[in-house]
C-alpha cells in the first residue's frame, strides 16, 4: 500500500462496510428513494482514467497557461504579480499548519491561535486600526461585510460607494445588499477619483456608510483627508477604506484619516495569484466597532500558572445559532492564507514592506514616463500606486493578444468592465518587473498601436 498516495476502497472494504451496517448490497442504501426516480442504465461519462493517463492529461491542459514564470506580467486589477520569500512555502506546507481548518477547540490549538493573532497584529500596524480580525475569504467580501456592519449598527439603509471601486467588488455589495433589503447608490469619478463635491450632496440621515478604495481601481490615490470631513460631518456616518496592504507600506495609513473600518485583499502579501483565487480578506475597524465584528478575533492572555496563551476572544455565536438574527454569514476563515501573510510580512520587517512598496512607486511612474515619451496618453494625474491607466485609441483585447504573442501578458482591458473605457488598458507595474522587461513592453506597445 506505501505506492498510493491515498488509500483506496478494495472490494474487500466496501464489503465489510456492507456487513458492518447489515446489508448485501449497495443498493439497499437507497430504498428510501422511489424506484420510479432512480437512475438506470450507464452515466454519459468518459471511460476512467488510469493516474499516469490521467496526470499527462492535465499536465498538457496547464501547459496551455500563459503564466507569469513564462512572460513578464503588467496585468493587475486585483491581482499582482509580487515577490514571495521562498519562507512562506516553506512554512505554509508544514503539516499543523496545512491541515489546520479552524481552531474550534482553542485550548489545543495554540500554534494555530498564535498565528492568526500575529496576523491581527500585522494588519492593525499597517491599517492603523485598533483590532483586526483572523481573515476573511478576500477583499471583496470583506468590503461588503463592512457594508453590512455599518448598516447593522447604525440601522440605516443607504450605502453610499464611489464608482472608482473595484467593479468586481461593488458587484459582491449589491448581492450582500439585496437580501438585507440595502440601497446602494454609486457615486461619479471625477478625473479618476471620487467626485466629493457629488458626495457631500448624496450624504443623508439614511446614510450607513461612504465606502471607497485607496489606491483605487485606477490607481489613483484617493483623498482621504477629503473624503473624511465630507462623511464625519455627518452623524454615525462610518467611513469604510479599501486598501491594498502593501500599499500601506509606505502611504499614510486609512486610520490616520480616522477610518472606521478598513478592508482589503492580503493577495499582495506571501500570496500566489494561482488565476484567481483563493484568496484572504482582512477587516479592521475602530475599538467601538469590535464587537460587531464578523467572524473572530483571537486574544493573548495568560493561564493560571500565568503561562501565555491564545483563546477565541469574540465571536458572534448568533452565526452558528440564531442565525436568523446573524450580522454576518462567515463562519470560516482563510487562515492558511493569512499565514501566508504574515509570514510574508515578518521576513519583509518594516523597512522591506516599506523599500517594497517604494519600488512599486518607482517603477510604475518609470514606466509611464516611457509610455508618455512614446506618445500615449496616461489618464489623471501622476498620483498613482503601481497602477495607471493608458488611452490605446483601439481594442484593448486585441492589443493584449498582440502582447502575448510577443511574450508579454498586458494590461487590463477597461471595456471588459466600464463600457465608457472602452480602448483605456489599466497597466500594473510591480517590484517584478525589471527596467529591461519595462522598455521592451513600452517598445512593443508602441509597435503594435503604430502598426493598426
Amino acid at each position: 500500500m506505501t505506492g498510493f498516495r491515498y488509500l483506496p476502497a478494495t472490494d474487500e472494504d466496501r464489503k465489510a462496510m456492507l456487513d458492518e451496517i447489515g446489508i448485501a448490497d449497495e443498493d439497499e442504501l437507497y430504498t428510501d428513494v422511489p424506484e420510479k426516480i432512480r437512475f438506470h442504465g450507464t452515466l454519459n461519462v468518459e471511460k476512467a482514467l488510469s493516474e499516469p493517463e490521467l496526470i499527462r492529461l492535465l499536465s498538457g491542459l496547464a501547459l496551455k497557461n500563459r503564466t507569469t514564470e513564462q512572460y513578464p506580467s503588467f496585468l493587475g486589477a486585483g491581482v499582482y504579480d509580487h515577490y514571495i520569500p521562498s519562507v512562506v512555502d516553506s512554512v505554509i506546507s508544514r503539516g499543523e499548519f496545512y491541515t489546520a481548518y479552524t481552531p474550534y477547540q482553542a485550548e489545543v490549538s495554540q500554534g494555530e491561535l498564535q498565528a492568526i493573532f500575529e496576523f491581527q497584529t500585522l494588519i492593525c500596524e499597517l491599517t492603523g486600526m485598533d483590532a483586526a480580525n483572523s481573515s476573511m475569504y478576500d477583499g471583496s467580501t470583506a468590503l461588503a461585510e463592512a457594508a453590512l456592519l455599518s448598516a447593522g449598527s447604525t440601522r440605516r439603509k443607504k450605502i453610499i460607494v464611489s464608482e472608482t471601486v473595484h467593479p468586481q467588488y461593488r458587484e459582491v455589495l449589491h448581492t450582500y445588499a439585496e437580501g438585507r433589503k440595502l440601497k446602494v447608490v454609486t457615486i461619479p469619478s471625477a478625473d479618476g477619483v471620487t467626485d466629493v463635491t457629488r458626495l457631500n450632496r448624496e450624504i443623508d440621515a439614511d446614510t450607513a456608510c461612504v465606502i471607497v478604495q485607496y489606491p483605487n481601481f485606477y490607481g489613483q490615490i484617493e483623498r482621504l483627508r477629503d473624503i473624511e470631513e465630507a462623511v464625519h460631518q455627518h452623524k454615525g456616518v462610518k467611513f469604510v477604506v479599501s486598501s491594498d496592504p502593501l500599499a500601506l507600506g509606505i502611504l499614510t495609513p486609512p486610520g490616520a484619516f480616522d477610518a472606521d473600518i478598513v478592508v482589503g485583499d492580503c493577495q499582495p502579501l506571501g500570496i500566489t495569484e494561482s488565476f484567481g483565487g483563493p484568496h484572504c480578506g482582512y477587516f479592521a475597524v475602530k475599538k467601538n466597532l469590535i464587537h460587531k465584528i464578523p467572524g473572530r478575533l483571537v486574544g493573548e492572555t495568560v493561564d493560571e500558572q500565568g503561562q501565555r496563551g491564545y483563546v477565541l476572544t469574540l465571536q458572534a455565536r448568533e452565526q452558528h445559532i440564531r442565525r436568523d438574527k446573524a450580522t454576518s454569514n462567515i463562519c470560516s476563515n482563510q487562515a492558511l492564507n493569512a499565514l501566508a501573510s504574515s509570514v510574508a510580512m515578518v521576513a519583509f520587517g518594516k523597512q522591506g514592506i516599506r523599500e517594497l512598496a517604494a519600488q512599486n512607486i518607482q517603477k510604475a511612474h518609470y514606466a509611464a514616463g516611457q509610455l508618455r515619451q512614446k506618445g500615449f496618453t496616461v489618464l489623471y494625474e501622476d498620483s498613482f500606486f503601481n497602477e495607471f491607466v493608458i488611452d490605446l485609441g483601439q481594442s484593448a483585447s486585441s492589443v493584449n493578444e498582440k502582447l502575448m504573442r510577443q511574450g508579454f501578458i498586458g494590461g487590463f482591458d477597461l471595456g471588459r468592465r466600464v463600457p465608457e473605457m472602452a480602448g483605456r488598458m489599466l497597466i500594473a507595474v510591480t517590484e517584478m518587473r525589471t527596467k529591461d522587461e519595462i522598455d521592451q513592453f513600452v517598445h512593443a506597445l508602441e509597435v503594435i498601436v503604430d502598426a493598426r
